[in-house]
C-alpha cells in the first residue's frame, strides 16, 4: 500500500460521514471502533454474529460471513479504509476489498501470519533468530524429523492461538500419536527452549514506511493464553529491549507492512532473544496503552488506516495488565466479581468486552493498574489478583 493522502477525522466522502472498518466484531474489534469515533469517524464493522460486541458500538454493522462477496462490497461501499481485528480473517477477502478501498494491513503480510511455516520462513529471511524448526506434512515428514529439534511442541501450521493446536513432544516415539491428535494437518515442530522469560514488542507503520513503538511488554502465559503484561523501566534489560525492538521493525520491514503489528519473543536463560510469532493487529499485551500511554495501540491503527501522522507514544505511568478471563464468572455466569473491591484500588481500571457468555479461557475483560512506580503498581496488581482469585505472579 502506497502513501496516500490522509483520511482525514470530519471529512466527507461522496456526500456521507468518512468511515473507516474493521473485519471483526471482537474485542480489538470494538476498541478500534471507540478510538476511531474518538476521533470523529463513522464506523463500520462485518462479523457473522448479530450481537458481536463491535458491532453493538458501531454505526453499522453488517452482519456477514468474511468471504461473501455481497457483505464485502456492502462494508468497501461504506468505507474509505479497512482494517482487521484478526489474523485469521481469508487473506481472499482482504484482497478482494483492496481491489474497492483502502485496506491495512495487507493481504499478504496477513496470509504470512496465518502460515507458520511462512511466517518462520520471513523471520530467516530478516535475519531474526527463531527456535530451530521443521515443517511436517506426512509420514515421511515424520519419519526424517531431526533429533535437534526434540523435545519440541508440535504446532498445526494454520488456525492456532491462545495455545490451541498445540502437543508437546518429549521423544520421537510420541511423535505420530501428536501428529494424529492434531488431525494429521500440516504442522511446525518447533524445539523446546529454555525459557527465562517472554515479550513481546508493538509498533506502528505507515504506508509512507514511518515506525512508531510502544515500550517492550514483558508477558506472563498460562495454559497458553496471556495471563499478565508488565510494563515499566526495567521489565528487561535495556540492551535486550533495543534488540527487540531492532528485530520487530526488521520483521514489519520487510513485510512492507501497514498498521499495528505485534512481535512475540522468547529470552532464553543463556540471556539470547528468539522471535515466536507475530500478530497483525493490535494484540491483548498492548491493551496497557489504553490507560498508561497518552496514544493507545487503537489509537495508532487508526491512524495508520488513516494514513494520518504517526507520532512515538509516551507511557505516563507504570502499569501492569490483567486478563479477565471466562472462569472468574463460572460455567453459567452465576458468579460476579468482586469489581467494587477491586475499583477502590488506587489506579484500577477495568475494560469488559460485552460479551454475552463466559468460558473457560476465554477473554471478557482486562484489568489495568497504573501507578508512579514499579513498586506501586505491583503491590496494588498483586492485591486485585488476589480479591479476583488470579494466580499471583
Amino acid at each position: 500500500m502506497s502513501a496516500a493522502a490522509p483520511l482525514l477525522p470530519g471529512a466527507r466522502q461522496g456526500g456521507a460521514p468518512l468511515t473507516l472498518g474493521v473485519l471483526g466484531g471482537g474485542q480489538l474489534g470494538r476498541m478500534f471502533v471507540h478510538a476511531a469515533q474518538a476521533m470523529g469517524y463513522d464506523t463500520a464493522v462485518l462479523d457473522p454474529d448479530a450481537d458481536s460486541p463491535a458491532g453493538r458500538v458501531s454505526h453499522h454493522h453488517i452482519c456477514s460471513d468474511y468471504q461473501d462477496p455481497q457483505g464485502l462490497a456492502q462494508l468497501a461501499a461504506l468505507c474509505g479504509a479497512v482494517t482487521t481485528e484478526f489474523e485469521n480473517v481469508p487473506a481472499a477477502a482482504l484482497s478482494s476489498l483492496a481491489a474497492q478501498c483502502r485496506v491495512a494491513p495487507g493481504a499478504a503480510a496477513v496470509a504470512i501470519a496465518q502460515d507458520r511455516m511462512a511466517e518462520k520462513a520471513h523471520f530467516v529471511r530478516c535475519g531474526v533468530p527463531c527456535a530451530p524448526f521443521v515443517g511436517i506434512a506426512s509420514a515421511a515428514d515424520l519419519q526424517a524429523v531431526p533429533a535437534e529439534v526434540l523435545p519440541g511442541i508440535l504446532k498445526t501450521a494454520r488456525m492456532g492461538y491462545d495455545g490451541k493446536g498445540q502437543v508437546r513432544v518429549a521423544e520421537r516415539a510420541q511423535l505420530a500419536a501428536a501428529w494424529a491428535q492434531l488431525q494429521q494437518q500440516p504442522c511446525v515442530l518447533e524445539k523446546l527452549l529454555p525459557l527465562a522469560l517472554e515479550c513481546s514488542v508493538l509498533l506502528a507503520r505507515g504506508a509512507d514506511g514511518q515506525m512508531v513503538h510502544f515500550p517492550v511488554q514483558r508477558n506472563l502465559h498460562r495454559d497458553g493464553i496471556l495471563a499478565v503484561t508488565e510494563v515499566y523501566a526495567g521489565n528487561v534489560p535495556p540492551a535486550l529491549a533495543e534488540q527487540a525492538v531492532a528485530a520487530a521493525q526488521a520483521v514489519a520491514q520487510g513485510l512492507g507492512y501497514v498498521g499495528v503489528l505485534c512481535v512475540e519473543f522468547f529470552v532464553l536463560q543463556d540471556g539470547s532473544l528468539v522471535v515466536n510469532e507475530i500478530a497483525p493487529r493490535p494484540h491483548n499485551s498492548g491493551h496497557y496503552s489504553l490507560d498508561a500511554c497518552d496514544q493507545s495501540q487503537f489509537d495508532l491503527q487508526v491512524r495508520t488506516l488513516a494514513g494520518l501522522p504517526l507520532v512515538a507514544p509516551r507511557q505516563h505511568s507504570a502499569s501492569v495488565m490483567l486478563n479477565l478471563l471466562g472462569d472468574l464468572w463460572g460455567p453459567a455466569m452465576d458468579r460476579t466479581p468482586a469489581w467494587d473491591a477491586v475499583l477502590a484500588l488506587p489506579g484500577a481500571h477495568l475494560h469488559l468486552y460485552g460479551k454475552r457468555q463466559a468460558r473457560t479461557g476465554r477473554k471478557m475483560g482486562h484489568l489495568t493498574l497504573t501507578a508512579p512506580d514499579l513498586q506501586s503498581v505491583r503491590a496494588t496488581a498483586l492485591q486485585a489478583a488476589q480479591i479476583l482469585g488470579i494466580a499471583a505472579f
